[in-house]
């Protein structure tokens, strides 16, 4: 089965179609967060999201991390999906659930050692996918993503292969390593951002080049 591939760090429309020209099944949308590219007002998520045909997922990068918190963000945006970047406070994804029944909701599990296998396996319960990623919450300025660093995808694998739920792969994917990535990990999807970008700006020619290799 051929990846879905998700675009991250779109900031503007033009760029939105541009990733959903050359294939993108779903586009990253970055709410504020403490450190990482991509970051864009809540009002241009919104505007941005609105313009995107219901089959590609819309996600909202969050870093709240309260349910009411969360909640709010999605309203101000009205994405099809949550990216939830950081641990939510007392695991209230019931809660998510009841307020937003018809949003997916994707867990980042940042991939540092055995026991984010066992976080990832818990979470996968409560979710609908999962997102492995190479930042570090546990840094005084939290990594939550964009870090363009490569994980342990031994530990990536064993999470696709015991989780229930689908899994996209993030961290300093390229085209250079993808082929590899997929076979090693074997995810649903992948996650990208800045190895498809020229000066900070969506670059037709890397995007292309990398959806004939992970799609090949």
């Amino acid at each position: 089965m051929k990846p879905r591939i998700k675009i991250c760090c779109i900031s503007s429309i033009d760029e939105a179609r541009t990733a959903v020209a050359f294939g993108a099944s779903a586009l990253g949308l970055v709410g504020n967060m403490p450190s990482g590219p991509g970051v864009i007002e809540d009002e241009l998520i919104y505007a941005i999201a609105r313009t995107i045909p219901p089959p590609i997922g819309t996600f909202l990068l969050t870093s709240e991390t309260s349910a009411d918190d969360i909640i709010a963000h999605h309203q101000r945006t009205w994405t099809n999906t949550i990216q939830l970047v950081d641990e939510l406070q007392d695991a209230a994804y019931d809660k998510l659930r009841a307020a937003m029944p018809t949003i997916k909701l994707v867990q980042v599990i940042h991939v540092l050692d055995d026991a984010s296998v066992d976080e990832a396996l818990r979470i996968a319960e409560h979710i609908d996918a999962l997102l492995l990623d190479s930042g570090n919450p546990n840094l005084a300025v939290k990594e939550l993503g964009g870090t363009g660093r490569v994980h342990n995808w031994n530990l990536s694998r064993r999470i696709v292969e015991q989780a229930r739920v689908p899994v996209f792969l993030a961290g300093g994917l390229n085209v250079h390593n993808v082929q590899t990535a997929l076979e090693q990990v074997q995810p649903f999807g992948l996650d990208l951002c800045s190895s498809v970008r020229t000066d900070g700006n969506l670059d037709p020619e890397k995007l292309e080049a990398f959806f004939q290799v992970a799609l090949s």
